[in-house]
This record gives C-alpha cells, sequence and structure tokens, in this order.
C-alpha cells in the first residue's frame, strides 16, 4: 500500500473526498462546501493510498496563538490502518510552533487525540445551530 500525505488542495478530486465524507455517516458535505471549507482553512492534509483520496484533515490558524482542526476523516474502508495518526502528526508538525491547538473530537474517538498529546479543556465554549449536535457536544 503506497501511502502519501500533502497539502495541495488544488487538484483534489471533490467526489472522492465527498465518498469520504458520507462513508462515515456525514451526508450533507456537498462539493461545493467541501471547496469552500478547505479553501478557507490554511492548513491541509490529505492522504492518498494508490493515488485515491482515502482521508483529511484541516486547520486554520493565525500562525502564532490559535489553531482549530477539523474534519479529520478517514474513510471507513481504510480505518484503523493509522491513516488518523498520520493526519494528526502532519497538522500537529505544521502547527507545532503555534502557542494553542483546539480540537472538537467527535463521540467516542477522544483517547484516541489523547494518545497524540492532546488534552481535556477547562474552559471550552462552543455553540451549535444543529439541535442534535448541541444535544451530543454541550452541556
Amino acid at each position: 500500500m503506497d501511502i502519501k500525505i500533502h497539502s495541495d488542495f488544488s487538484n483534489v478530486n471533490l467526489d472522492e473526498m465527498k465518498e469520504i465524507y458520507a462513508s462515515v455517516g456525514w451526508t450533507k458535505h456537498t462539493n461545493v462546501i467541501i471547496k469552500q471549507v478547505f479553501e478557507a482553512s490554511n492548513v491541509i492534509a490529505l492522504v492518498k493510498v494508490d493515488d485515491r483520496v482515502v482521508g483529511f484533515g484541516r486547520a486554520m490558524t493565525d500562525g502564532v496563538f490559535n489553531a482549530a482542526i477539523y474534519d479529520v476523516v478517514v474513510h471507513r474502508d481504510f480505518q484503523k490502518q493509522g491513516i488518523a495518526k498520520k493526519i494528526m502528526e502532519f497538522l500537529l508538525e505544521k502547527l507545532s510552533n503555534v502557542s494553542c491547538v483546539h480540537l472538537i473530537s467527535t463521540t467516542g474517538n477522544k483517547e484516541f487525540y489523547q494518545k497524540l498529546g492532546l488534552k481535556r479543556v477547562k474552559t471550552g465554549m462552543a455553540r451549535y445551530l444543529n439541535p442534535n449536535l448541541s444535544d451530543e457536544y454541550l452541556e
């Protein structure tokens, strides 16, 4: 298996990315939305296996004080092979000089991120427009 990780979003296959989101149940990501959120992100990790995108992650940062990591997603068929770990290591390396890196874990994945050195936040706050997400993530 030939695994490559890079950050060049210019020639990415949006249909492959949409399929990855759908494989984990995230079905509201259209090609237009995917293009919008990745183009707004200033740190991107794309993983290809045998020239096919199978996972990705992205972050937004001011480059000094704060960053937030989003959408660390690996196609269901390629999970449990260390790809998400490679994505996180790539993103964290790119953000290594940023004072604070935030991430909101999806339910059931806290331990994965803790193994990579992230810790729970005492004063974290959020709001969600989607009531289902509010119910799942907010106290």
